[in-house]
């Protein structure tokens, strides 16, 4: 009888079972494992890694700098027209942005109330002049903003407690959150009451404060009734920048933006507003370098990021390429490799990101009140940066597998 190749050679002797075939450890035990073998391999040289670190979070901080400024830049510039909540606005084709808007007739504004659906048209005036420092006595431009405040289509905060100092003549309101340059105007008129500013020409009386808020285009504004407006700044009366629908209660805002857009010459577009806020943000991102240039520096923060992960780990590789023979000498594959040198990039994107997260959070604040730009830490913006770190340090980590090739049991053994 052929005896089995466990069988027992001897009578009476103990059979013993078959040896169960070793399984491979799971998806997520093999990710495990590479990863805790990346980071001891990493944690060996700790000025490498080190360095490593400081690169990646280099990258970090620069992304996260020149996105934050990209982003307080089209949030300034915007910060007027998002101040306005009217909830339809009449503007000429050619405007690209507020600070040199163009004229249309101001007769527009009274043909928008042949629509049924729209209660209130107010002209909304625009220019830059002077405003004299009370303190110093020097000059900086101001944003002028023209327009009947007691129709209430306009509402910039505050604006509805001065509404009726602003129908006297030479008065006008003060943005609070101005650059302070100005001076200590909002602290001079919480102290003392309305006084006398010089603004253009002609000295004007401060009855109040409102909040917009600095732009690229201006470090300030001011409010005044449209006939103070043409006390400071000569122009036809017959023209407006701007003209701002308020709508009854209940009304389809596009179905009016549509009926009036066919109503009106083609000297106006009628836009919601969010599309001129959205028109205002295009003209800073197309029209001028000032976005491409921050885009661009966050490009090359990845890249100069890229490049440091990329030689940290290459270096790392060429110098244990005996470990990773000896590893496929045991029967390790070149996956398994692969994702020891991934692992390595993952990690790094991770210990570089968490630092750099910190410190941009602390710069943020820091330039904020510097500049008085709205730089502020987003989620989104968080989450975006992270995405990048993490594709920066994942496409390293392809590029120095390469040198993985050369860890070849035959020739070091």
């Amino acid at each position: 009888m052929k005896l089995l190749p466990w069988a027992p050679e001897r009578m009476g002797e103990a059979a013993e079972p078959p040896q169960a075939p070793r399984r491979e450890p799971g998806v997520l035990a093999g990710l495990l494992l590479a990863l805790r073998l990346a980071w001891r391999q990493l944690r060996a040289d700790r000025a490498r890694l080190a360095t490593a670190i400081a690169g990646v979070m280099f990258a970090c901080l620069l992304v996260f700098m020149q996105l934050g400024f990209r982003g307080a830049l089209f949030d300034s510039a915007t910060n007027l027209f998002r101040a306005m909540r009217a909830d339809l606005f009449l503007m000429h084709p050619l405007t690209e942005a507020s600070f040199r808007a163009e004229s249309i007739p101001r007769a527009r504004a009274w043909q928008a109330l042949a629509d049924a659906e729209v209660d209130r048209a107010v002209p909304v005036y625009l220019a830059q002049v002077t405003l004299r420092n009370p303190e110093t006595g020097s000059r900086r431009a101001v944003q002028l903003i023209g327009l009947d405040a007691d129709a209430g289509a306009v509402d910039f905060p505050g604006l509805a407690d001065v509404a009726a100092a602003l129908r006297r003549p030479d008065t006008f309101a003060f943005d609070r959150l101005s650059r302070p340059e100005f001076g200590p105007v909002a602290a001079m008129f919480a102290r003392d009451g309305p006084f006398p500013i010089q603004l253009g020409t002609r000295e004007m009386e401060l009855v109040g404060l409102v909040e917009v808020g600095p732009s690229f285009g201006a470090d300030g504004n001011v409010v005044l009734s449209e006939q103070n407006f043409r006390r400071v700044f000569s122009r036809q009366a017959t023209n407006a920048d701007l003209v701002a629908l308020k709508l009854r209660p209940g009304a389809d805002v596009a179905a009016t933006q549509a009926r009036l857009a066919s109503l009106l010459p083609g000297d106006v577009l009628v836009l919601t507003h969010a599309e001129m806020v959205a028109r205002e943000r295009l003209y800073w991102e197309t029209g001028t370098p000032i976005g491409f240039i921050f885009l661009f520096g966050s490009v090359m923060g990845l890249v100069v990021g890229m490049v440091i992960v990329y030689q940290i780990l290459f270096a790392d590789i060429a110098g244990h390429l005996s470990e990773y023979a000896t590893l496929k000498a045991m029967g390790y594959s070149n996956g398994y490799l692969a994702r020891v040198v991934l692992g390595a990039a993952v990690i790094l994107a991770v210990v570089g990101f968490i630092p750099g997260f910190v410190l941009s959070t602390l710069l943020y604040g820091y330039v904020a009140g510097a500049t008085f730009l709205p730089l502020e830490m987003y989620t989104e913006r968080a989450v975006g940066v992270f995405l990048l770190i993490f594709g920066m340090c994942f496409a390293a980590g392809l590029l120095a597998m390469r040198k993985l090739r050369d860890a070849n049991p035959a020739d070091m053994f």
